[in-house]
């Protein structure tokens, strides 16, 4: 776990916002998450003092472009997936060889001041009112990990989830963990300053069957030990919310998420500024805040000006609780 001494970090997602970084003092903001170890954001940063933070994809593929990364379902057949989908089989070795080759080469070069991971999940999709939540991943490999790691005797897919679900929940849920702390110590070995991060899904543990850790493997006990804050997306159109939905999800986290690990919101600019709003009225308040999308807003003095108001009133938020 990496001491975090820094303030918190306030500020858009997305390197269109590169082109009015001139502006991010006077909106509250001071740093900029974008994709990847982008060299012209990270100029850009430098010379506005901004905090450059990096969202590092893990486990993204173009399925149509590398079929073989498709998760076998329930069926032995590769899972039902739309234009949005995330997570990989995580038995294609030369894949995540690829993903580690990409963050080696991003921190022995540049020094962000964090590494976001994303998509650090098994297969589906929560951005979406009404989610096709599919079991996977049953490739031949995978159940063989599955047993060789627990020593269950299991064959078939409808043979782990009839006698050993709970078992296969824990042992994907496992996995995603073992990942983390794996990218995490590559991070902090050339980076040990820089935040570690996790863009997670943004459901409570109960909703959706328990989607949380059964479909996604995302459990917080098991991530808290490489994960420096975690980041559910609070992304309320797209997923059929209200603007209510971030405030309530922080004034709960306490009772899913580790007490000594922030938790930081990301938000969505098709949302401002409701959400927004909602979000910095929590008790518990944010640490710091992410935008998505947020160079349409830091394009509008009046939207910059309510989002400064907010930043203020979390950054009050944070320092009475110190």
């Amino acid at each position: 776990m990496t001491e975090i001494t820094r303030p918190p970090l306030f500020g858009p997602y997305g390197s269109d916002a590169v082109e009015i970084i001139d502006r991010f003092a006077d909106y509250g903001a001071n740093a900029l998450w974008f994709h990847g170890f982008d060299p012209k954001a990270f100029d850009a940063c430098a010379q506005a003092q901004v905090a450059p933070c990096v969202e590092f994809k893990v486990f993204r593929a173009d399925f149509n472009q590398r079929p073989e990364l498709i998760p076998t379902g329930v069926d032995g057949k590769p899972i039902r997936y739309g234009r949005l989908v995330q997570g990989v089989c995580l038995s294609q070795q030369a894949f995540l060889d690829e993903i580690e080759e990409a963050l080696l080469a991003g921190v022995r070069v540049y020094e962000p001041a964090g590494v976001w991971l994303d998509y650090l999940t098994y297969a589906g999709w929560f951005e979406t009112p009404d989610p096709d939540l599919q079991e996977s991943c049953f490739c031949a490999d995978c159940i063989a990990d599955f047993c060789e790691t627990t020593g269950i005797d299991a064959d078939t897919p409808e043979q782990i989830l009839t006698t050993a679900a709970p078992q296969w929940t824990r042992h994907k849920a496992e996995r995603i963990a073992g990942f983390a702390a794996h990218y995490a110590g590559i991070i902090r070995e050339h980076l040990p300053h820089a935040i570690v991060g996790a863009y997670m899904c943004p459901w409570t543990p109960d909703e959706f069957d328990g989607a949380l850790t059964r479909i996604f493997a995302q459990d917080y006990d098991l991530l808290a030990p490489a994960i420096d804050i975690f980041t559910p997306l609070i992304y309320v159109q797209k997923s059929g919310r209200s603007p209510e939905w971030g405030r309530d999800l922080l004034q709960r986290a306490a009772e899913f998420i580790p007490r000594d690990r922030p938790v930081q919101l990301i938000l969505d600019a098709l949302d401002f500024p409701d959400s927004l709003l909602a979000t910095a009225e929590s008790a518990r308040p944010s640490w710091g805040l992410q935008l998505y999308g947020g160079a349409q807003v830091f394009s509008d003095p009046e939207q910059g000006a309510i989002f400064r108001q907010a930043v203020e009133t979390i950054t009050n938020r944070l320092a009475a609780d110190e």
